[in-house]
């Protein structure tokens, strides 16, 4: 009897089942020739009898956790892995005819997976649960396999599942603890259930399951809220009080009660630049607050046109969910903060769910200190340095993810976390996260919905590029910006761009620096700007090893300079002094716009449309007209219109 199953195990899955570690060891034990001699019994168990007398079985109709053996690991171990090799290896030797085609793994759909089939294996206590995150309803992203990556899986809000054989649930995984893998699991086969029932054959899909009964669009919440946020924008921020922003902090709440998560995160970040501003902090961005003005708006319009509910609004879902075993790679660090806060974000990738997960820290700063990105490279994180930390590889067994990729380890566990040299595991990531064909990653951004409406999670868009050549570097002291074209092997380039920042004085000196040692990697955030690809970087491989910027030390003191990287922008300039003109208004409110100010907004207008944005120009000059009406609400409608085609305009041209 063969056993598709096995076959069907490729490294991968083997790595995602046991560990890499595991899987390199039986792999070189079996080309030494210290494999087992292996008997397949008539119902399709499988023995294996090593050189040393321990024998590992693995049961007919069972995946690996069923498997046994005689040493003295607890867990999966080499010789149960060296066991499927083996396995492999002779079925290959034999009948090399019989083993799977890619593409008969590509056809498969978990859905086609009834609950009988699913309730024998995970048991009914886990479809119970399951029933009742599916009537509350959940958000789903499906990847169907292909031919390159056959291995078919969801990722929910909070963890990922993969079925790594088809047809078999004895070989899923998924990042999420013991006590709520079965539930995962029934929920990752229901969302493929419901999205071959709907038609949505495509390889990658957005889908909300169940919610029977219950309201998708949200919008008595929402409307309440953007009425909210229209006395705010007509007041703005230089002269709503501090009542507004007390409402704006309790319509949050409320939205977050309702699981209207993503708006309630807008509210309450609009909430915080109204009270960094009278407060005179320096966390107040008129550009940032304006934006996320024009967020409200967007999502509450896009739910009232039947926008994807947990894309648009946010879902019901557990806000956190503890994971098991997880081994995650560093990219780097981002130091931030105000005057009076300084804040660490650390960027782990989970290459088992190709996902970015965010573990942050924060310090308050004494009074006359600074508290650079340099003073906390020493402090200590999960037991390491922070310099360390950010470029390494993290196994933790107490570690939770939340629905907004936040990554938190328990306190009073450390014990159950280490920290191990990055190595070359940047190498390994996933398609996902490691990007080589710059073309390609173009592609995917153009393909995702603006940015207003995408759902709130951090690191969304991390990524670890590879390098091939640095063609130009240059410094632009009046932004104090470093930019680097960069090109990967095709030839195809992309702009490394970074600002200098008062909390990371020396990283525009310590990138310059990487950036001219051989670099391989680099690891940032990406996007669409200028008509071609950015990175703000993190991190960089270099052939001297990992440097990470923002916590490099020094005094920002070292002379850039060079040829500028930039080429000029005119398209680029145009949209964003519409956007500085729209935000301007939105920050003294439109009640008190002058007429000096209309008068730039309508030549603004001009300007768009001499450039060819005719739409966008339509839109602004149908503002600076409101502004001189009698009617404040049409003019906010008319604002969040203009601003929000201008945000989309800067982000997907």
């Amino acid at each position: 009897m063969t056993r598709a199953d096995l076959l069907a195990l490729t490294p991968d899955a083997l790595a995602a089942l046991a560990n890499r570690g595991l899987v390199k060891r039986a792999t070189k034990d079996l080309d030494a020739g210290n494999g087992p001699e292996t008997t397949v019994a008539p119902d399709g168990g499988v023995e294996g009898r090593y050189p040393d007398g321990t024998t590992a079985a693995l049961p007919a109709g069972a995946g690996l956790e069923a498997a046994t053996c005689t040493c003295a690991a607890t867990g999966t171990c080499r010789h149960q892995i060296g066991l499927v090799l083996a396995y492999q290896r002779g079925a290959a030797a034999d009948a090399p005819e019989e083993e799977p085609a890619p593409a008969e793994a590509a056809d498969w759909s978990p859905g086609s997976l009834d609950d009988d089939a699913l309730a024998a294996v995970l048991g009914r206590r886990a479809l119970t649960a399951a029933r009742r995150a599916h009537r509350a309803g959940y958000a789903a992203a499906v990847h169907r396999p292909t031919p390159d990556d056959p291995v078919a899986r969801v990722e929910l809000q909070t963890c990922t599942v993969r079925f790594l054989v088809p047809g078999e649930l004895g070989y899923v995984h998924t990042d999420a603890v013991a006590s709520v893998r079965g539930e995962m699991t029934v929920l990752a086969a229901w969302a493929f259930r419901a999205a071959d029932e709907q038609g949505l054959t495509g390889t990658d899909v957005r889908l909300d399951v169940g919610g029977e009964g219950k309201g998708a669009d949200g919008s008595g919440g929402l409307d309440a809220a953007a009425r909210l946020v229209d006395q705010v924008l007509l007041e703005g921020a230089v002269h709503a009080g501090p009542v507004l922003a007390t409402a704006l902090r309790r319509t949050a709440a409320e939205l977050a009660a309702r699981n209207l998560h993503w708006p309630a995160g807008a509210v309450d970040d609009l909430a915080g630049q109204l009270t960094a501003y009278h407060e005179r902090d320096a966390g107040h961005d008129p550009a940032r607050f304006a934006a996320l003005i024009a967020e409200v708006h967007a999502r509450h319009r896009a739910s009232a046109a039947g926008g994807t509910r947990s894309q648009v609004l946010g879902t019901d879902e557990s806000a956190e969910t503890p994971l098991r075993r997880v081994r995650l790679t560093a990219l780097g660090c981002r130091v931030g903060g105000t005057d009076r806060l300084r804040t660490a974000d650390l960027f782990l990738a989970h290459a088992g769910t190709g996902v970015v997960l965010v573990l942050k820290r924060r310090w308050n700063v004494p009074d006359g200190e600074v508290l650079t990105g340099a003073d906390l490279a020493g402090r200590r994180i999960l037991g390491s340095p922070l310099r360390a930390l950010a470029a390494s590889n993290v196994v933790s067994e107490s570690a939770s993810r939340s629905a907004g990729r936040v990554v938190r380890v328990a306190a009073g566990r450390i014990a159950k976390t280490t920290v191990t040299p990055l190595g070359n595991a940047w190498e390994g990531l996933p398609a996902g996260l490691l990007v080589r064909d710059l073309k390609a990653e173009e592609r995917a951004l153009d393909a995702l919905p603006p940015r207003l409406v995408r759902p709130r999670v951090e690191a969304e868009l991390v990524r670890a590029v590879e390098i091939a050549e640095v063609c130009d570097v240059g410094y632009h002291p009046g932004a104090q910006r470093l930019e680097a074209v960069v090109a990967d092997a095709a030839g195809a380039t992309a702009v490394v761009s970074a600002e200098h920042g008062p909390y990371r004085p020396a990283a525009l000196d310590a990138l310059a620096a990487a950036l001219a040692d051989a670099p391989r990697m680099v690891t940032g955030a990406v996007r669409r700007d200028r008509g071609g690809l950015v990175i703000d970087p993190f991190a960089v491989l270099t052939a001297s090893g990992t440097v990470v910027p923002d916590l490099a030390p020094g005094d920002g003191a070292a002379v850039l300079d060079g040829p500028s990287a930039a080429a000029p922008d005119p398209l680029g300039d145009v949209v964003h002094a519409a956007l500085d003109v729209c935000a301007e208004a939105a920050h003294r409110g439109l009640l008190h716009v002058l007429p000096g100010l209309r008068d730039r907004i309508a030549r603004a207008a001009d300007d768009l449309r001499r450039i060819g944005l005719r739409t966008a120009a339509a839109t602004l000059a149908d503002l600076a007209g409101t502004l001189g009406a009698d009617d404040p609400h049409r003019a906010a409608e008319a604002w969040a219109t203009a601003h929000i085609r201008l945000l989309a305009t800067a982000e997907l041209r």
